[in-house]
């Protein structure tokens, strides 16, 4: 690849300034979105076609798919996955070449779902799932701009927890609005129209590569299928196509009123994550009117509600959504006669019961040392997720539960052993800041298993209105926000997170972007280092392979 100014130099991906390249994303990002605030589309077409000529978006694209992203390890149809420094530094300059692209059909794979079905995922080849994240980072910013305030799901800086803290507000046992629609779209990604989505987005830079991506088939067992619609599910730029194709739908069920930065809707409201959602409504009349209407509105989509999890309910009843159970209790104390509690769903407690189950099974004849590393995560993960909700009566169950099994796995270890011996082996006071003689662990290392009690009940602030990351005038709240996360840390590392501001040292971006955490020691522990706060820093994993490579952290 011949270079004007000079001879061409191949990309040495272990001397990247992954902070220079962050910034000149995020600053691209940032000019998209004022652009599109500011409705100058030519300007917004200028900087899209210069954020896919950009390097630093081909570095940041090439990381997240082979290095962040879930399915880094699948490959495509071409059996190509990239795993060293020197294929990802030969992908980045293979991306900036110029040469006629033709995108390769998807590999068709299964992953079970929660009812016993298989759900399907279309995995492109890693260097289409590259130029999808290229493409992504020049067009999300705009409709960042323009997204509900309702949407919640597949969105920088919103979660699961902000649609449950939207949903708190609208089910206050005050409000009018008791009847609710919990509707799910049936098969999304599979059956979105092509032609209303390519009309949906418009002439912009990136669109005839997204047209070769929705029509580019999918190989099941050896054998093509051609796809006459919808997206691939695995595809990066996939869950945003199915917000665009959803947007709207918050405004079409009635008019906004915006109120204390808070969506409030006169007879309805809406909140929706990806392609589930829940519409409130006053009455069961209007309600099934709403279901009716949402049914006219997708089908111009190609898309249609699923009869079988699509129901209208009574507060009173309750519903599930995003693993919590949002129900109102009869409660003689208060004025309205009844009490909103939110909670994990029978049916999430009922999953984490299974899983924790299989993994006792699976630990069978492991020390406690491999028990508690291989748990703790979990338990961590699930607990951290729920503890927004009511869940303390539910998180003394389920330590109960995992009493038990801690039993049986003592009792499978040593049968022969009477139970004081297993007891003085396995358990004692062993977390210094709980009066709990009955703590699992290893007593020689003091690895002890987790409980979910030690994680308090903490309630989540939902995001405010419509505010976006890639708004440049919100750089101070979302660094706030996202400095909150650190409660979801180990104990032992909230406060090496706080200290640095929970700012990677390396990159200078979140330490919570997304990416595996590692800690890293200033000073090595081969030269005398130690365990102590000043000498511990937390980085990202591949900022810290970097480190350890080249320069130490100072």
């Amino acid at each position: 690849m011949p270079k004007a100014n000079g001879p061409f130099r191949p990309t040495d991906w272990t001397t990247v300034n992954w902070q220079k390249n962050y910034r000149m994303v995020r600053n691209l990002r940032q000019r998209i979105f004022r652009a599109t605030q500011e409705k100058n589309w030519n300007t917004v077409h200028s900087l899209q076609k210069l954020m896919l000529r950009c390097k630093s978006n081909r570095l940041d694209s090439v990381r997240r798919v082979t290095q962040v992203n879930a399915g880094k390890n699948t490959a495509g149809v071409d059996k190509i996955v990239i795993k060293t420094p020197e294929a990802r530094g030969n992908l980045v300059d293979y991306l900036a070449s110029f040469h006629p692209w033709r995108a390769k059909p998807a590999k068709r794979v299964y992953i079970p779902k929660s009812g016993g079905n298989l759900r399907p995922l279309g995995i492109p080849t890693i260097t289409d799932r590259c130029l999808q994240a290229m493409v992504k980072n020049a067009l999300e910013p705009s409709w960042e701009s323009r997204f509900e305030a309702s949407s919640y799901g597949f969105r920088p800086g919103r979660g699961c927890h902000d649609a449950i803290a939207n949903i708190y507000t609208l089910a206050n046992p005050k409000n009018l609005k008791k009847w609710v629609v919990d509707a799910d779209i049936k098969g999304c990604f599979d059956n979105i129209d092509h032609e209303f989505l390519l009309k949906t987005i418009g002439p912009v830079p990136g669109r005839e590569l997204i047209k070769q991506w929705l029509k580019a088939g999918y190989v099941d067992k050896q054998v093509f299928y051609e796809t006459e619609a919808g997206t691939p599910q695995g595809g990066v730029i996939s869950p945003l196509l199915a917000n665009m194709a959803l947007h709207g739908m918050d405004s079409f069920l009635s008019k906004e009123i915006i109120k204390k930065g808070r969506n409030i809707h006169d007879t309805r409201a809406m909140v929706r994550y990806a392609d589930d959602f829940v519409v409130f409504c006053e009455s069961k009349e209007d309600a099934e009117q709403a279901k009716k209407n949402l049914t006219r509105w997708l089908d111009k989509r190609g898309l249609s509600l699923s009869n079988e999890k699509t129901r209208i309910v009574h507060l009173t009843e309750g519903f599930d959504f995003l693993g919590f159970n949002i129900r109102h209790y009869k409660d003689a104390r208060t004025k309205t006669g009844h009490k909103l509690l939110i909670k994990p769903s029978k049916k999430s407690e009922q999953k984490i019961r299974d899983r924790l189950r299989d993994e006792w099974i699976t630990l069978q004849g492991s020390n406690v040392g491999a028990v508690t590393k291989k748990l703790n995560p979990i338990i961590r993960g699930w607990a951290n997720y729920f503890r927004s909700g009511v869940s303390s009566a539910i998180f003394s169950k389920l330590d109960s539960w995992m009493f038990h099994r801690e039993k049986r796995y003592a009792n499978r270890a040593h049968p022969t052993k009477p139970g004081y011996w297993k007891k003085k082996k396995y358990w004692g006071r062993l977390n210094p800041s709980r009066k709990d003689n009955w703590v699992f662990g290893d007593k020689n290392t003091g690895i002890v298993l987790q409980k979910f009690a030690w994680f308090p009940i903490e309630r989540h602030v939902m995001v405010k209105g419509e505010s976006s990351p890639d708004d440049p005038r919100l750089t101070e709240y979302w660094a706030k926000r996202n400095a909150e996360k650190r409660k979801d840390l180990a104990p032992s590392l909230q406060k090496v997170a706080q200290n640095q501001k929970c700012v990677c040292p390396v990159c200078r971006e979140s330490l919570f972007n997304g990416e595996e955490l590692h800690t890293h020691h200033v000073i090595p522990k081969s030269q005398g280092g130690k365990d102590t706060y000043t000498n511990l820093k937390l980085v990202h994993l591949y900022c810290h392979q970097q480190v350890t490579k080249h320069d130490p952290l100072v």
